[in-house]
């Protein structure tokens, strides 16, 4: 007698007894690997966001020793600026403990920070994975179709369940006025329902297209629309806030009203957005997006013959994105530069505020916007930058450096478009700032001054690539540590002086030596010392190139 074998149902693979292999097969054995490989970079981001957090609470009371000063920040932050720079007035509507100023001044500053660890986290896991070719060799074995994202999933999702529970005892163990037990509860689980949302972004976006940087840039797009709309919502439009998942975060009112149930609408878009990860997940080829990559052009174009036009073209949809994100909020914050004068009159503590700083409170505000939106172009060039080491360790760059093109000519063309582009999405910012603010503030002097503003922290973010290509031409295993940079920096834009961190610290921020343009008067020398240290660090990072071998994996 013959026997006859039965064929596993549509879609499935038979398992090693020759049944149909479960999706989720694998799932247990990914995460123990996902955590593995996390061992450091997980408990890094945990760790730095939980200092950052419980460092900056337990700061108040010396930087609001006396109830003037408390007096004095609420009125500040009752300012079109302060609100769009925090989270919604009713935090000020009561007294302004130092819980109140907790859930006001802290969630949309630490909701940026998760949000961007669930993303990188769940794109390393899946489609970075698909795009190395080590997920299809997995799955060919004994891996379910879903395993690689429920692992990714669980990943992020404990991470950020462990963040929370970490908040929740360290704020409720520091002992400080109006931040109750109960509060802290209550702002752990703001940090988990921010986190799993964009956990669950992110698994849509690494359905959509076949690159790791493709995902990672259009959810962390998505983090910066809802940051801009909860912005928007904050200084008036409230219901701008109930579009932003980040806005019902802050809706909460913790420390304040403590209410829990606008969590449940972060719970429902995750619960959503991962059901729909998962149906288009069966939509799509292993290593496919459901966007497929244009066909090139039968022939190339002389032009890509040049080095630098060739890293451009690669950078190219990176470059659009980026700058178009840029271009967007400094419209949607160049929409609040009109209602900053309203304030003047109702709080003489902020007027001495501005007049501290220089400028108009127009001028002053721009100075901090500024700063934010060159944060965006920070990032874009530290990205580009790491893309020649993915270049190098993906096998692409032995080939092109096996002909005439030099090592220098090469990393230096991928440096080029870093420097460039980087340059051009911090103009774009200040340009739409300008623009955007021109006709509330009824000055069109703005669009140029602003743009011209932004201009001034190109050195800034030239001594970040700098930086970024020491790491890759002397420590290529480590090149990842250069968003530590971008980190820092904008800690110091947004905590560095609520922590009353020295002086010194400070100073390490390239940030902190441009001058704080249009509020202060442009001083051109610690702009030529920072190129000069560009400049210097651009030489060592390419002669460390130069002189080590090719890292091909």
């Amino acid at each position: 007698m013959t026997a006859t074998a039965t064929a596993p149902t549509t879609g499935e693979r038979a398992d090693r007894t020759g049944g149909p292999r479960s999706p989720l097969a694998g799932t247990g054995t990914l995460i123990r690997f996902n955590l593995r490989r996390d061992r450091v970079r997980l408990p890094v981001w945990i760790g730095a966001s939980l200092l950052a957090t419980v460092g900056s609470v337990s700061s108040f009371k010396a930087t609001y020793p006396e109830p003037e000063d408390i007096e004095s920040a609420k009125a500040t932050f009752e300012a079109p600026a302060g609100l769009a720079m925090s989270g919604p007035d009713h935090y000020l509507s009561g007294e302004y403990h130092y819980g109140a100023m907790t859930g006001h001044q802290m969630i949309s500053y630490m909701a940026l920070v998760i949000g961007i660890m669930s993303i990188l986290t769940v794109v390393r896991h899946t489609r970075t994975e698909e795009e190395t070719g080590r997920a299809e060799l997995l799955r060919s074995n004994v891996i379910g179709r879903h395993a690689h994202l429920a692992a990714a999933l669980v990943v992020a999702v404990a991470a950020n369940v462990l963040l929370g529970v970490l908040l929740a005892a360290g704020l409720g163990s520091l002992g400080v006025d109006g931040v109750t037990a109960s509060g802290s509860l209550l702002y752990g689980a703001t940090s988990v329902g921010i986190g799993v949302v964009f956990t669950a972004i992110a698994a849509i976006t690494v359905q959509i297209t076949p690159f790791a940087r493709g995902s990672s840039g259009m959810a962390i797009a998505a983090l910066g629309v809802a940051y801009a709309l909860r912005a928007v919502g904050d200084v008036g439009a409230d219901t701008f806030s109930w579009l932003s998942p980040i806005g019902w975060a802050q809706r909460t009112y913790v420390y304040v009203d403590n209410r829990w149930w606008p969590l449940l609408l972060n719970v429902a878009l995750a619960a959503v957005c991962v059901a729909l990860a998962v149906f288009l997940s069966t939509r799509r080829d292993v290593g496919a997006g459901l966007r497929p990559p244009r066909p090139g052009r039968p022939s190339a174009t002389d032009r890509l013959a040049h080095p630098v036009a060739f890293a451009l073209r690669l950078h190219r949809g990176v470059l659009i994105a980026f700058g178009f994100g840029a271009l967007l909020m400094g419209v949607a914050f160049g929409s609040l530069l009109g209602e900053t004068d309203d304030v003047l009159d109702s709080s003489d503590e902020f007027r001495e505020t501005v007049e501290e700083l220089g400028g108009s409170l127009e001028e002053a505000f721009a100075s901090v916007v500024l700063a934010i939106l060159v944060l965006i172009a920070i990032c874009y060039a530290v990205m580009t930058v790491l893309r020649a080491r993915a270049e190098e360790t993906g096998g692409r760059a032995e080939p092109l450096l096996s002909t005439g093109l030099s090592r220098t000519r090469w990393l230096g063309s991928h440096l080029v478009v870093a420097l460039a582009g980087g340059s051009l999405i911090s103009v774009l910012g200040g340009l739409g700032f300008g623009l955007a603010g021109a006709g509330p503030a009824d000055d069109s002097g703005l669009i140029w001054s602003l743009t011209w503003a932004a201009a001034a922290y190109a050195p800034a973010v030239w001594v970040t690539a700098g930086i970024a290509l020491v790491l890759v031409g002397w420590f290529p295993g480590a090149s990842a540590a250069a968003w530590a940079a971008p980190a820092y920096m904008f800690f110091t834009v947004y905590l560095g002086q609520l922590m009353d961190t020295p002086d010194f610290l400070l100073n390490l921020s390239p940030l902190s030596h441009v001058p704080q343009v249009p509020a202060e008067d442009l001083e051109w020398t610690p702009l030529l010392i920072l190129t000069a240290l560009a400049a210097g660090l651009i030489a060592l990072g390419l002669a460390g190139f130069r002189r080590r071998d090719l890292d091909l994996k």
